[in-house]
């Protein structure tokens, strides 16, 4: 997996979505939205450029003359999510190297 930084990803909210969906197949919009604690048109607003990304399907099915929206990682959506994660790992590494002090024994 090579590291790259998604600035679409990286949006602490859409991080967060992106995030929750990859731990599992697909979810309700509604327990995306309550782990989240957001607001519909908070979640709806970062879902929908996930979509059109390709990162997110959203499938829309009526149960009971009621509309359920579930939302799914794609393979894309993995993929940038994966390598997003990497990227900021390799980030915070850099800045770990670079507060620890090299080759003074008296940081010990």
């Amino acid at each position: 997996m090579r590291p790259v930084f998604d600035v679409l990803i990286h949006a602490p909210t859409r991080l967060r979505i992106t995030a929750a969906l990859a731990a599992v197949d697909g979810a309700d919009f509604s327990a995306i939205r309550d782990s989240l604690g957001v607001s519909d048109s908070a979640l709806s607003k970062h879902v929908k450029p996930l979509s059109e990304a390709g990162y997110v399907n959203v499938t829309k099915t009526v149960i009971d003359s009621h509309v359920r929206t579930s939302l799914a990682l794609t393979s894309k959506g993995r993929k940038a999510y994966r390598g997003h994660i990497e990227s900021l790992r390799e980030l915070t590494a850099m800045g770990e190297a670079e507060a620890s002090p090299v080759g003074n024994d008296d940081a010990l």
